[in-house]
């Protein structure tokens, strides 16, 4: 019996090290993310370390091997239990560190030529001209650089897209330089362009971006976050055209959330370029174009953006484990999806398609705006509900590449403690803004008459009250 003594004890003695190294372990990743209140923590530690003994003492026992046994099933248990929550931790630090501004965004370019020409490859086309717009995005110089430095290559420019195209199917230059969102704009005026042009070269680039946050106290300061969805898959700090435009207005005193949507054909004034646009043609220019418009458009302060994608959607809903959203309407969308009026549970894919929806609407893209307001609300209150908990990982590895945000993680990890401190039961008012349809010319695609919304400006001044008044309630 002494012999077996000796042989066991040791495999006790490192079972309890090994448990009171995870249950430091555990507390200590916990005060490193920090997203406890200081109360909370205080308990989580003592009931650890009360629990680490109490297992401890039950192991390491001499009155009896059943004590033994017992102590022995419930410390392992007990460890596989903290290892998962080491898990969960670890995650939320990978997340975390991920948050917080980009300093760059991402333009795409390609270069065409026509499809029966007989160019294949970039250096096909040296001592040949190039033509490309003189107005369009920020990269654009360094875009041209990049191929003159592979092939000798004039470019001729135009401030106008339609000329560019009708001059590059007329054969009046060789190849034509564009960046990926305007060349999706081509494609979607004219549907024969895509058929009349092949891709030879393509290349991306990042363009260094200011910061534009007005960084607040966000757990006891009214904000402005501006939500982004652009109509792109793949990464998300690439720029395109914003097809979801949103002012989410975060009273953290109330408890009041405000959606203010804004019709993607909003005519607005871009502001860097003191011309009239489309509100989606902003996104072409980045986010902080974005941002910067609508500040003027009604006259309001946008502390923080969110910026997501036709992937981030799809990613978001799936690791939420699906979300039950509002339709006043029943319909079937152009992806076969068919919606009831009142609420409807969707997965990813059927959540992108009733938000993109609007072809089934006569009011079409003032629907669809009402419908993004309800996605929105959908995935706050499904993120707020206590069954996060179990979709916690799945959630975290989604987000983790679905959005870019100029929020910083301190701010972030503040808004949690706050909302595990105090539970609030947030209330949340959705509005839209108005208009007319009009046919007019955009700085972004001159030449034609494109559908736009004119703003009624009673639906504008009514926003920007609704939303001040959210911001100042006490």
């Amino acid at each position: 019996m002494t012999k077996r003594k000796e042989k066991t004890i040791p495999f006790f003695k490192f079972l309890a090290i090994a448990m009171a190294i995870i249950t430091l372990l555990t507390l200590g990743l916990f005060k490193f993310i920090d997203i406890l209140p200081g109360e909370y923590f205080l308990v989580l530690s003592v009931l650890l370390v009360l629990f680490d003994i109490i297992f401890t003492s039950l192991i390491l026992t001499k009155r009896g091997a059943k004590k033994r046994a017992i102590g022995t099933i419930i410390s392992i248990v007990y460890i596989i239990l903290l290892v998962l929550i080491i898990i969960y931790e670890l995650n939320t630090i990978g997340f975390l560190k991920k948050l917080g501004f980009t300093n760059y965004k991402t333009e795409n370019y390609s270069l065409l030529v026509l499809e029966n020409s007989e160019y294949e490859q970039l250096s096909d086309l040296e001592n040949e001209v190039i033509g490309s717009l003189s107005f369009t995005t920020d990269g654009l110089k360094e875009a041209k650089e990049k191929i003159e430095k592979n092939i000798d290559v004039q470019f001729t420019t135009t401030d106008n897209i339609t000329i560019l195209k009708d001059d590059f199917l007329n054969k009046k230059f060789a190849g034509m330089l564009i960046e990926n969102s305007l060349l999706s704009m081509i494609n979607e005026s004219d549907s024969d362009f895509i058929n009349q042009y092949r891709v030879i070269y393509d290349f991306s680039l990042d363009v260094e971006i200011e910061d534009i946050a007005h960084n607040v106290d966000i757990t006891k300061d009214s904000f402005n976050i501006y939500i982004s969805g652009i109509d792109t898959y793949g990464s998300v700090s690439s720029v395109s055209r914003s097809d979801v435009n949103m002012i989410i207005t975060i009273n953290p005193k109330t408890h009041k959330i405000l959606i203010t949507s804004i019709p993607r054909d909003y005519y607005v004034t871009l502001a860097s370029k003191n011309a009239k646009d489309k509100l989606t043609h902003a996104g072409i220019y980045g986010i902080e174009e974005s941002v910067a418009t609508l500040e003027q458009l009604l006259s309001i302060k946008i502390n923080y953006y969110v910026k997501v994608n036709f992937t981030s959607v799809i990613d978001i809903v799936d690791a939420l484990g699906g979300v039950n959203v509002y339709s006043k309407y029943s319909f079937t969308s152009k992806d076969g999806y068919y919606y009831n009026a009142g609420y409807n549970f969707v997965d990813g894919k059927k959540a992108l398609s009733f938000v993109r929806e609007r072809k089934s609407f006569s009011e079409g893209d003032r629907v669809r705006v009402e419908n993004q307001a309800a996605m929105i609300e959908a995935l706050i209150n499904k993120a707020i509900s206590p069954s996060i908990i179990t979709k916690y990982t799945s959630l975290l590895n989604a987000l983790s590449d679905s959005f870019i945000t100029n929020i910083d993680n301190e701010s972030i990890t503040e808004f949690i403690k706050m909302q595990i401190d105090k539970t609030p039961k947030w209330q949340i008012e959705n509005i839209s803004l108005n208009g007319s349809d009009a046919l007019d010319y955009t700085y972004s695609y001159g030449g034609t008459k494109l559908y736009v919304m004119i703003p009624d400006n009673e639906t504008v001044i009514n926003a920007t009250n609704k939303i001040n008044e959210i911001l100042k309630e006490e």
